[in-house]
């Protein structure tokens, strides 16, 4: 016989009797969960309070995971008035098992927009020893924030641990709990989450795979840059094998150009490109507004996504590129269409997910595309560079891509704000100096005469201030500090194209390129005039050093001729005509030998390293490869 039991503890107060907190209980150990604190009751005595992490998950680890040890029966009685009784029957040598909860893996560091793995966590789940060597499963759902993710992966939980019953979808008036969600518009998920418990689900051909969902963070919130937006996204697609893209309403063209953005950052970060480099993903449409045109589910979806995806001769070019690089990142492409909630779900504050105050045509195609997603004959396994992954292994693939996004080998994802004004700077930058060189050319170009150096330099000191004028007149966006950054790269390269100007012109100087010649003859003739003179006054020690140096000046002149005329061994020339050059200038004998020393100092290891490289690269080219 039934006896009825107090209130729960919590419901201790002056308050009247709150009829939700009312329970039931039989002969046998039972035990009773209070709908509004979760905490569960044998009778008067307390068993077990919930973790704060697993926010409102209690009920439906009782309705799963207390028969898993030992023969209990699991009863949802649903009442649709106030005296609504949850009951959950146990047998008295049940053990009261931990909660499983959703585990965040990646953390999110708003401070400096970095994210962080959580090894110990991952490790501690994909490494439980029944499940390490199985092939994984890992569905990920991803997209803005405040579109009902969370919500979403809380029925695929239900179906993940009600697999042989036909009723997974639950009771009219069970609260829906696990991943935590809320209504309202500020956003709940941080980072990657994953649920602590992976499943174990036997496929049709007999072989056992791990089930594993992930819940990311919703991109484009407020406190999220298109970096983080980009690293999330990237990391949930390389490491899922069915990635859910939640929009709301409809396929819009920024969700396209995002989606590129993403798909492309999570590419960039493999080591080798296949030809399709993630598998699955599926465009989950809520709130689809337009049954007439295409129905509910899957096939309207297919048709739908058909027509947003084609492309078309008459498309621009970026709509077209933007179609090509979805089709050739995914395997698999599929839409799935699915209704409103209802107004209950929108406009209740205090909506906890019962089906009861939700529509039936949201709960119909909900039926569907939760096993159409995870019922054991349409799991796809997660596959990298062909191979199929373990736990084990993902375990270490999430290890090497977030030290990957964790560092700078990546270039940084722009807003199409800063990209848009990058690329007009940038086109204000190439327009001046092609103005600047355009007009050099007319002074000192290659079929133009010598110019004096003092014309030339005023001539370009009047281009550049009047190329910097031109790149300020050009509307551009960014802002005056932005675009200072661009000016000041636009007076370096004019620098740097004056300097190639004067080495031009200074080649058509008859007698510039006459100087390391003329200078090396000048040092012979001396050498032997002062060879003579101290040879003859009996300083035969200064002589033989005199004829040294005329010597190594008369091989310095032939090597010199050689290079010119067979174009090799150029950068020995070229340290012939620089030490031609300070001897040239400096003319006293201190400066010339302060300024050989630093020369030499400067140029003999660059010319060593580059003759013992010359010798290596045909030994290595030559070596067998196995």
């Amino acid at each position: 016989m039934r006896r009825s039991v107090t209130l729960c503890a919590c419901a201790v107060t002056d308050r009247p009797k709150d009829p939700e907190r009312e329970g039931t209980f039989g002969p046998q150990a039972s035990l009773f969960e209070c709908r509004s604190c979760r905490d569960v009751w044998e009778g008067a005595e307390l068993v077990s309070k919930p973790r704060a992490k697993m926010a409102e998950g209690g009920s439906l680890r009782n309705r799963t995971r207390f028969g898993s040890r030992s023969n209990e029966t699991m009863n949802h009685v649903d009442y649709p008035d106030d005296n609504y009784v949850e009951e959950i029957q146990l047998n008295s040598d049940t053990e009261v098992m931990e909660k499983p909860c959703p585990i965040q893996i990646v953390l999110a560091h708003e401070d400096d927009h970095n994210f962080e793995l959580d090894e110990t966590a991952l490790e501690s789940i994909l490494m439980q020893e029944h499940i390490r060597d199985l092939n994984v499963v890992v569905l990920s759902v991803a997209g803005a924030f405040r579109k009902g993710k969370s919500f979403l992966l809380d029925f695929m939980l239900r179906f993940m641990y009600s697999q042989s019953s036909s009723s997974w979808i639950g009771g009219d008036y069970e609260p829906l709990t696990g991943f935590t969600w809320r209504g309202g518009c500020e956003r709940e998920t941080t980072g990657i989450q994953i649920w602590s418990e992976v499943f174990v689900v036997e496929k049709p051909d007999g072989s056992k795979v791990a089930v594993m969902l992930m819940d990311t963070q919703g991109a484009f919130d407020s406190q999220s840059t298109i970096k983080d937006c980009a690293t999330v996204f990237a990391l949930s697609t390389m490491t899922s094998s069915v990635q859910v893209y939640n929009l709301s309403q409809n396929i819009q063209e920024d969700d396209l150009q995002h989606l590129q953005l993403f798909t492309e950052y999570g590419r960039l970060a493999m080591e080798e490109i296949y030809k399709k480099p993630f598998q699955t993903l599926m465009f989950l449409i809520r709130d689809w507004s337009y049954p007439y045109e295409h129905t509910y589910g899957l096939k309207g979806g297919n048709s739908f996504l058909e027509k947003r995806l084609q492309v078309k001769q008459n498309q621009h070019e970026e709509l077209q590129n933007v179609r090509k690089h979805i089709h050739s990142c995914f395997t698999n492409i599929g839409c799935f269409l699915l209704p409103h909630p209802g107004l209950k779900v929108a406009t209740n504050p205090y909506f906890d997910g019962r089906l009861a105050e939700i529509d039936d045509e949201f709960k119909k195609e909900l039926r569907e595309l939760v096993p159409l997603l995870l019922a054991p004959e349409n799991l796809v396994e997660k596959e990298i560079s062909g191979s199929k992954v373990t736990c084990r292994d993902l375990l270490e693939y999430f290890k090497a891509y977030i030290k990957i996004y964790q560092g700078e080998e990546l270039p940084h994802p722009k807003s199409m704000l800063q990209a848009t004004a990058e690329a007009n700077n940038m086109a204000a930058v190439a327009g001046a100096k092609d103005t600047y060189s355009r007009s050099m050319e007319q002074v000192c170009g290659g079929d133009k005469p010598y110019i004096a150096p003092s014309d030339l330099e005023r001539k370009h000191l009047d281009l550049k201030e009047s190329c910097i004028k031109q790149f300020r007149s050009v509307k551009k966006m960014g802002g005056e500090e932005f675009c200072r950054r661009y000016q000041d790269q636009l007076e370096a390269e004019i620098e740097e194209s004056y300097a190639n100007f004067i080495k031009h012109n200074d080649g058509k100087n008859i007698f510039y390129a006459a100087r390391t010649p003329a200078t090396l003859f000048a040092v012979m003739f001396a050498m032997y005039i002062i060879s003579g003179l101290t040879g003859f006054i009996g300083m035969n020690s200064i002589a033989t050093i005199c004829n040294l140096i005329m010597g190594l000046a008369l091989l310095s002149f032939c090597t010199w001729a050689y290079v010119k005329y067979s174009g090799e061994f150029r950068e020995l020339g070229t340290l012939i005509d620089q030490i031609a050059e300070i001897i040239w200038e400096q003319r006293s004998p201190k400066k010339v030998f302060s300024k050989l020393f630093e020369v030499c100092k400067r140029r003999v290891p660059r010319v060593a390293l580059t003759s013992a490289l010359r010798h290596r690269i045909p030994t290595n080219n030559n070596r067998k490869k196995y």
